[in-house]
């Protein structure tokens, strides 16, 4: 091989070196991959680590960039992949938006209400309705897939985990769905309605019910433990070996994922139907007594507390938060508020922004720079930096 050749290589090789280094910069630096696909997001604790953009530095800067109004109430919560974002609203629609215009993309008419948060895995947008049916559609058309029919109506957020898709049903069940057919794999009834999104994890399916919370095996549907408090409308959290979730006596628990175990429990104010974040050892959860609450994940000690003012009534923290860079965000769902989406200091608790839209029961999520929500005015609502 000639010298003149050697060079030509070896200035390849450093050119192709140089651009990976470029892209994994420009990766890391710009929040490439920082997608939210569904309610739990992918490690079922409702944290992106992988966002960057926002910050506890630059988060109070945050402007409405685009605000897309369905025709009734937007109680689902934004699911983001590819560019696009994905929501249901009480009007009967699933709609996919541009993420960053918010120009409609196409919408999938169910005929009743959509309040069941979607998951987005391998082009496909899973979802379910109050017409008792889950839906598995095209991500990029909007086509169906297939439907299944439940027993009522389906309220849960699915979760998909290795081709199979978990959701619940108002008809106490618990179903376990081949992600390509849509075909039952295995069912399980609790015994009362699930509204929560199960927590899949390490071959586990963690799903609450108006009956309790169940352990159960995730490929073959069999009971591994249950407890014995309910009713339940907060969907579990999974971190670290432990199972965190509100519940409607006020209570926040921490459980062993193995055993079912209670650890701690913290009491709040008002029922706990949010589903907690867990990030950095920290439990964020809000509850009807209008307060958000960050417990430390080993013991329940309580960290810190935010309180709107507001709580009692059916209004308060009902929408969940997300955790993203160091801060966390959340809805509050009382009309008479300042705000209705917060940012707060994951550390300390500090109020950094608020948008001043219509009350949020939809949970907020954090998605490469932006927030999306939905809202009691029927908008789902997109801030940005300027």
């Amino acid at each position: 091989m000639t010298t003149k050749m050697q060079n030509w290589i070896r200035a390849g090789v450093q050119a192709c070196l140089a651009g990976i280094a470029i892209f994994l910069l420009g990766a890391f630096c710009f929040g490439q991959n920082a997608d939210w696909t569904e309610f739990h997001w992918t490690n079922m604790e409702r944290w992106n680590s992988n966002e960057n953009l926002l910050n506890v530095n630059n988060v109070g800067g945050l402007v409405l960039e685009w605000q897309f109004r369905t025709g009734y109430w937007v109680r689902s919560s934004p699911a983001v992949a590819d560019g696009v974002v994905y929501v249901g609203s009480f009007d009967g629609n699933l709609y996919a938006l541009n993420a960053s215009t918010g120009a409609k993309l196409w919408s999938h008419k169910t005929g009743l209400p959509v309040t069941s948060s979607p998951a987005v895995a391998n082009g496909v947008v899973y979802f379910g309705a109050a017409d008792n049916k889950v839906y598995a559609l095209n991500a990029k058309t909007g086509t169906k897939k297939w439907s299944y029919t439940t027993g009522w109506w389906v309220e849960s957020s699915p979760t998909v985990v290795n081709g199979v898709v978990y959701i619940g049903s108002d008809d106490g069940y618990v179903y376990a769905l081949n992600a390509k057919t849509g075909a039952n794999i295995w069912s399980y009834n609790t015994g009362n309605r699930v509204q929560s999104s199960p927590a899949v994890t390490n071959g586990v399916a963690y799903v609450s019910s108006f009956s309790g919370l169940f352990a159960l095996n995730a490929s073959t549907g069999t009971l591994l433990w249950s407890s014995n408090f309910g009713p339940l409308y907060s969907s579990p959290a999974v971190a670290n070996g432990v199972v965190y979730v509100g519940g409607s006596d006020a209570d926040v628990y921490a459980l062993n994922a193995s055993t079912g175990a209670l650890l701690w429990y913290y009491p709040t104010g008002g029922a706990v139907n949010s589903s907690p974040a867990v990030a950095n050892g920290v439990v964020y959860v809000g509850s009807y007594d209008g307060t958000l609450y960050a417990l430390d994940a080993s013991s329940g000690y309580l960290l810190w507390t935010y309180v709107t003012g507001v709580g009692g009534g059916g209004d308060g923290v009902d929408s969940s938060p997300a955790v993203a860079n160091g801060v966390v965000y959340v809805g509050v769902s009382h009309y008479n508020y300042m705000a209705y989406v917060l940012a707060l200091d994951a550390s300390t608790g500090v109020l950094l922004w608020g948008g001043t839209l219509g009350p949020v029961y939809s949970s907020p999520v954090v998605a490469n720079g932006m927030v999306y929500d939905g809202d009691e005015v029927g908008c789902v609502n997109a801030f940005g930096l300027p």
